[in-house]
């Protein structure tokens, strides 16, 4: 390993962060990270409420997600940290979306005419939607909402409130009426579209800091570098200083709307409007499971269920997964906790009351992935100054792949750099 001999500056322990302290270490950088927080993840990361270990909020990840697996891989996760199955939409009424683990495209044709309870019309017109994309190359003339786009395809009815929505908002974290439509054909063609694997779904058996921060921090100090967390970095001078100590480059992967306190180096700050991720766990009695790890609901506000107990958690323990804005914001945590009970007793049927419940809300999640939104440059005015962050993916929605992409390319002109 060729050892550079320049110390290099990351700002921020998330998932872009540590990529780009990954791909760093790994290349013989010396690395000092700096994190705000005693947990590094980010806005994807365990938490510690009332002496419990939850994750604030749930992330699903899928095969196309290769970036992100990689660096899973080389930092020593587990292969059995996460549950592989091909890509499933099963909801409580008992819908249910199977794409066939077949070469690309026969999974998900094959998923498609196999489709119960959706009329022959709506799947052959799912196929040609898809073929529709596939001729232009997944690429539009001018972008648009995702409900434009489906209305102009004709991908109403069930199709559309089982498989497309559902899709866009738990991908883009967006709203189909405000979701870019060229952003969520981007995650079709390297999904649905793409290899045959690319659209496994990847649930996480272990909590989301486990899941690769830990992991990364870990490998970093064993290649010599430092990851202090509880540290707080309120400024950078234009000598790409931090404190009293100077560094050959800094790469900045802190949230948007942290940005701020650096302007005078970055220049003009994009604004954003951002979407919230609220996660209500639910502790029912032991013998309360879910028929599949993950259940969709389309009745109410909470979008997907997950059995902890099926993803290395406790017996039990239910995970509501609220994505994009709506009525629950307006809600006060307990007030929300009951209607998500209320919800699951609809779909589900006679529960016992909670034993305690929790609700995580990130209020700031993502930034509402619309058409037009601005996505800045890695490099800034200042020179060695480099962003990472899920909001600076210009191809993606604003996901842990697409921060973890922007991490190992800011890490990549770093090294060109030195």
């Amino acid at each position: 390993m060729e050892d550079l001999g320049r110390r290099v500056a990351v700002v921020g322990a998330g998932y872009a962060g540590m990529a780009a302290a990954v791909t760093l270490a790994a290349a013989g950088a010396r690395v000092v990270v700096f994190e705000a927080g005693r947990v590094p993840g980010g806005r994807a990361r365990r938490v510690h409420p009332h002496g419990r270990d939850l994750d604030n909020g749930q992330h699903i990840l899928i095969g196309a997600y290769t970036e992100l697996l990689s660096l899973m891989r080389l930092v020593g996760v587990a292969h059995d940290a996460v549950l592989r199955v091909p890509l499933e939409l099963r909801y409580a009424d008992g819908f249910a979306f199977r794409s066939l683990w077949l070469p690309a495209p026969l999974g998900l044709l094959g998923g498609l005419i196999l489709l119960r309870g959706v009329p022959l019309a709506e799947r052959i017109g799912a196929i040609r939607f898809m073929q529709s994309l596939k001729r232009a190359k997944f690429q539009l003339e001018a972008d648009l909402p995702v409900d434009r786009l489906l209305e102009s395809h004709r991908q109403g009815g069930r199709i559309g409130d089982y498989l497309w929505r559902p899709l866009c908002i738990a991908a883009l974290n967006t709203p189909p009426w405000q979701a870019s439509a060229q952003v969520f054909i981007n995650v079709l063609r390297d999904s649905l579209a793409g290899d045959s694997d690319a659209s496994d779904l990847l649930l996480p058996r272990i909590d989301l800091s486990q899941l690769f921060p830990e992991r990364a921090v870990e490998f970093v100090r064993s290649r010599g570098g430092e990851v202090r967390t509880g540290e707080t970095v309120r400024s950078i001078d234009s000598g790409l200083r931090i404190g009293d100590e100077t560094f050959a480059a800094i790469v900045l992967a802190v949230a948007p709307y942290q940005l701020e306190p650096f302007v005078a180096l970055l220049g003009r700050i994009p604004q954003y409007a951002y979407q919230p991720i609220y996660t209500c766990y639910l502790q029912y009695p032991q013998r309360v499971k879910l028929s599949f790890p993950m259940l969709g609901l389309t009745a109410g506000m909470v979008q997907w269920l997950f059995d902890r107990e099926r993803l290395g958690g406790k017996r039990g323990l239910v995970a509501c997964m609220i994505s994009a804005e709506g009525e629950h914001q307006a809600m006060t945590h307990p007030e929300l906790a009951a209607a998500c009970h209320r919800e699951l007793v609809q779909a589900l049927g006679a529960l016992p009351e909670p034993e305690w419940t929790q609700v995580i809300a990130e209020k700031r999640a993502t930034i509402t992935c619309a058409p037009g939104v601005v996505r800045p440059s890695l490099e800034t005015q200042t020179p060695g100054l480099f962003l990472a962050g899920d909001y600076t993916d210009a191809e993606y929605p604003p996901v842990l792949e697409a921060a973890v992409r922007s991490g190992v390319r800011a890490a990549k002109k770093v090294l060109a750099l030195l």
